[in-house]
């Protein structure tokens, strides 16, 4: 017990379930598989947004699962499989979801792995009904992943080469905007959600949010929808573009711009001129070294991000409110509260030579 106690000192539980996986990976490479399994396609749909901003609802949706969604703990994995005709081996898609929003954006490191990196997609949810939030949520996100990503393929930065391989899957070689655009190395998929909250804002700021949302998706090579969890019309058109990452199906051919509807527009769809500008705004009065922190101040003038105090990160998830469970937190607290008090009893052995003779019943309690 105590060698398992030094162990888990030096190392966390992420970095035992990083090391199993990886083991198990190369283990399986090296074998040979059967000839059945070789035509056996995996992927791996890493899903990842605003907090409580619907991601398990629409995970649960896309697998058919008729369950009440529960809060997620940090970072969780489920699976789904389809076959893709009769008596062929099903497909397996990987499904991590990330919670927490971003506070705990550095778990990207799990899911993401030199062996999937071919096969990985991001899937990042924005909760429609918090405009304040989506900007720096949108952010911070992405550039966790990127920053895994580039560490993975051991590219301090894209090379030229790469981003053309990115343009090519996107936009088509005749497109205006090849030039101006920065995809994501990734397939990369943006669910609005909430939409039935959203649907109820102020005509001018549906525009807004429309339009950054439109040049987002635009500018890494995103595929972008809204969707509401009380809409089973706007639920399907989002699960197909999730089966899509997920088994390589159809995408759908569904388009829609209109700032009145849900948006619907999948990757290379769009273009910035048929986006236009943000909003009537002064553009001198604004300090902006791109296009995108244009945008982004643009957007932050009409919805101010929320401060930093209000938009705290626990570094901590066992401090998090979200994760409460009273008799655990019990328990944490007497335990928390016991290197305190096996000090103050070695400490008092050393001062006190009177105890002497207790000095080995406590080191024994210790």
């Amino acid at each position: 017990v105590q060698k398992a106690v030094l162990c888990c000192s030096s190392d966390t539980l992420w970095d035992f379930a990083a090391a199993e996986l990886q083991t198990r990976e190369s283990r399986s490479a090296d074998e040979e598989a059967p000839e059945e399994e070789a035509n056996v396609s995996e992927r791996t749909v890493l899903f990842m947004g605003s907090k409580s901003g619907g991601k398990t609802t629409i995970l649960l949706r896309c697998l058919d699962r008729d369950e009440a969604p529960k809060p997620t703990l940090a970072l969780e994995y489920t699976f789904g499989r389809r076959a893709r005709g009769h008596n062929t081996p099903k497909d397996i898609a990987h499904l991590w979801e990330l919670g927490g929003g971003i506070s705990l954006s550095d778990l990207v490191q799990i899911p993401i792995t030199h062996q999937n990196i071919s096969t990985v997609s991001v899937v990042l949810v924005l909760d429609l009904s918090k405009p304040s939030t989506l900007w720096g949520t949108l952010e911070k996100l992405l550039q966790a992943a990127l920053n895994h990503l580039e560490k993975v393929c051991a590219l301090p930065q894209r090379s030229g080469a790469s981003k053309q391989r990115e343009l090519l899957r996107i936009l088509p070689k005749d497109h205006p905007d090849r030039e101006l655009i920065s995809p994501f190395p990734v397939p990369l998929l943006l669910i609005g959600s909430k939409y039935d909250i959203f649907q109820d804002f102020e005509s001018e700021k549906r525009k807004v949010i429309c339009k950054t949302l439109r040049f987002l998706a635009h500018y890494y090579g995103a595929s972008l929808i809204f969707t509401s969890s009380k809409s089973e019309t706007t639920m399907s058109k989002a699960r197909s573009f999730v089966s899509h990452l997920a088994f390589g199906t159809e995408r759908g051919k569904s388009l829609s711009a209109d700032p009145s509807k849900p948006l619907i527009i999948p990757a290379g769809m769009d273009s910035l001129s048929q986006i236009g500008e943000s909003i009537d705004v002064d553009i001198g009065t604004l300090h902006a070294r791109n296009p995108l922190d244009l945008w982004k101040k643009v957007f932050e003038r009409v919805f101010p991000p929320e401060s930093t105090k209000e938009n705290k990160e626990v570094k901590d998830p066992a401090k998090d409110p979200q994760y409460c469970e009273p008799l655990i937190d019990s328990m944490r607290a007497q335990k928390d509260q016991v290197p305190h008090y096996s000090f103050t009893l070695v400490h008092s052995f050393w001062l006190s030579p009177h105890l002497c003779f207790k000095g080995h019943t406590c080191t024994s309690v210790i």
